[in-house]
């Protein structure tokens, strides 16, 4: 299996980064991650100069051999395991609250097991996501703090061991980065972080081509008891533009997948798409619409 240790950290998907590994279509590939905050928040509250970390790293970026601009690259997230520590904080410029608080305050969690202890009242159970996935742009470097078309900063509660993320390829070897793992995060992100883990991740890279498939856009893991569902991932500086991009993505697959028109298309969405705030908290606004994966089965969509 090929290995990306935590030394190898970018804050920008950009491309012109040297790669820190490569590989073929198909490989497995192992990345260690810190945390957002550069491991380098404690629980005192003291917190790192900017200028001595890398604000929220990425590990990567890996090249994998083939990929061309216009491929997609299909990412299954095999296993993610997480270092022992969550930390949390709140912001005082950033946020839902940030209006009613005056200072940050740091709390660090036990996450080396199942439950999440969140104080003497309530337990909850972990559900380790990854917060950061994305390839390089075609042209500008852009901070890992921020989602975009290339993925990124995307926070979508979705993207969970055994979920499949599809990116654009917009570089050669697409650049994959890796990071900021959360042990736990509601939707919307709201009072500025989830409970942030270093940690491991191992994926599946592969390229493929379909020329009609919205990405960014996440396939759920399989779940027994909830159906697999399709997501299409869309950020922008305002709350209702993201959603409108999002549900706009999704109605676009349908159209060129199945016999549906704009106006029926609009109404089944209307009927079975949930549109999901992901994050409010970034630089641009992260919105997601979900379908049922069955929906595009009756029509023999095939998703690769």
């Amino acid at each position: 299996m090929i290995r990306i240790s935590r030394d190898y950290v970018t804050g920008a998907h950009s491309p012109s980064d040297t790669p820190a590994a490569r590989c073929q279509s198909g490989d497995t590939v192992w990345f260690e991650t810190r945390n957002c905050y550069d491991d380098r928040l404690a629980a005192d509250g003291s917190e790192f100069e900017p200028e001595n970390a890398v604000e929220n790293p990425a590990t990567g970026p890996l090249y994998i051999e083939g990929a061309k601009k216009g491929d997609v690259l299909k990412v299954e997230i095999l296993d993610i395991t997480l270092k022992g520590i969550g930390y949390m904080r709140q912001s005082t410029v950033g946020g839902a609250f940030y209006e009613r608080v005056s200072e940050r305050v740091v709390r660090e969690f036990d996450v080396s097991g199942d439950t999440l202890q969140f104080n003497d009242t309530l337990t909850f159970p972990i559900n380790t996501m990854i917060g950061v996935i994305g390839v390089a742009p075609e042209t500008e470097a852009i901070s890992t703090v921020i989602p975009g078309d290339h993925g990124g900063n995307m926070d979508c509660t979705r993207i969970i061991e055994g979920s499949t993320v599809y990116l654009p390829v917009n570089v050669d070897g697409a650049l994959l980065a890796i990071g900021d793992l959360h042990a736990l995060m509601g939707d919307g992100e709201c009072m500025i972080c989830g409970l942030e883990s270093a940690g491991e991740v191992t994926v599946r890279v592969s390229v493929v081509q379909e020329d009609a498939l919205p990405t960014p856009c996440v396939v759920t893991a399989h779940d027994p008891c909830n159906p697999t569902r399709i997501c299409t991932i869309q950020s922008e500086e305002d709350l209702m533009a993201a959603a409108k991009k999002s549900a706009n993505c999704m109605l676009d697959y349908l159209l060129a997948r199945t016999d549906l028109d704009e106006y029926d298309g609009g109404k089944l969405l209307s009927l079975k798409g949930d549109l999901i705030i992901n994050q409010i908290v970034n630089p641009l606004l992260t919105v997601r619409m979900e379908l049922d994966k069955s929906i595009l089965d009756a029509y023999e969509v095939d998703i690769p």
